[in-house]
């Protein structure tokens, strides 16, 4: 773990009511938790980014406009998240608003997808959340905070070449409703983010992957716009300030939550249709991690628990 702190002040908005407080975001180096670092920084906040990559959390708090700690640490190892919330502490405060959002996906069918990466994914996206919450939430009961689960939509409806991701965001969701009940005693309320198509690196490639092709086109003209990392991180910021328990990027998919029992039959159905076409070497050339920022874990996680391991595919 490597801590480097920033010493960037300027004057924030003192309306906003998180004006002086201390936020936490993990997987803060790019897309949705840079957009959001900023985002909160410019409503005063004094901000803590923790992430993987040193240079490019380096690059993201130098845009900061308030107080600022980065710590390169891994969301999956619980005692460096415990010395990280320690050192944010100490040198920033303790925290009113932690952001679980470091998450990776892979696409690529189960069959072909190595153990070793599918774990990983759901230990960065559900383990390395509920790692978050556990080092954080005595800060956040002090503070009588708010701790924001960023799942996805994947978890309304799991689409094929992608188990890893959508078992792990749904597993996050659940997690996330089991902690709200039993820290709402204690004052700390608990939010869920549900994001849609965001312009990250993560969904760069997304068309790429047959089902996921299909999935988009399928759906209605609004459904398949692309937000920006900084109108999301927007609407994840309206959410904090207002301790939203649910919160919708983009704001619509509110209206698809009573119609969450129908989706696997859609999706299903959709998939069955994509994957009679695609040979079994094409779908299998289609495994690997998505996005610059989770080749950037994978690559780190094989350099430390097998040494000599070329990154890539398996």
């Amino acid at each position: 773990m490597r801590i480097f702190t920033g010493t960037r002040v300027h004057a924030a908005a003192h309306d906003s009511p998180l004006h002086g407080r201390v936020a936490v975001v993990t997987g803060a180096a790019r897309g949705v938790g840079e957009a959001l670092a900023r985002r909160l920084s410019a409503d005063g906040m004094r901000i803590a980014l923790l992430g993987r990559e040193e240079k490019t959390l380096a690059r993201a708090a130098a845009a900061l406009t308030s107080s600022s700690i980065c710590v390169e640490t891994d969301v999956t190892d619980q005692a460096a998240l415990d010395e990280a919330a320690r050192q944010i502490e100490e040198r920033l405060g303790p925290a009113s608003v932690v952001v679980a959002n470091a998450g990776i996906a892979a696409g690529g069918p189960f069959s072909r997808t190595a153990a070793d990466l599918w774990r990983r994914v759901v230990d960065v996206n559900l383990v390395g959340s509920a790692n978050t919450a556990r080092a954080f939430l005595p800060q956040l009961t002090r503070t009588r905070g708010y701790f924001l689960q960023i799942a996805s939509t994947a978890a309304f409806g799991s689409a094929p070449m992608m188990s890893a991701y959508c078992a792990s965001k749904a597993g996050a969701e659940s997690f996330a409703q089991a902690l709200r009940g039993e820290v709402e005693p204690d004052g700390v309320t608990v939010g869920i983010a549900y994001l849609h198509w965001t312009g990250t690196d993560m969904v760069a490639g997304i068309d790429d992957h047959p089902v996921l092709r299909a999935l988009r086109r399928h759906q209605p003209w609004f459904a398949r716009r692309v937000h920006s990392p900084d109108q999301v991180a927007d609407w994840l910021a309206t959410g904090i300030a207002h301790r939203a328990r649910h919160v919708y990027a983009p704001p619509w998919l509110r209206w698809c939550q009573p119609l969450r029992p129908v989706f696997p039959s859609v999706v299903a159905r959709v998939a069955r249709r994509e994957l009679r076409e695609p040979s079994t070497g094409e779908l299998g050339a289609d495994v690997g991690v998505l996005g610059a920022g989770g080749r950037a874990d994978w690559e780190t996680f094989l350099s430390t628990t097998r040494p000599g391991t070329t990154p890539g595919r398996e």
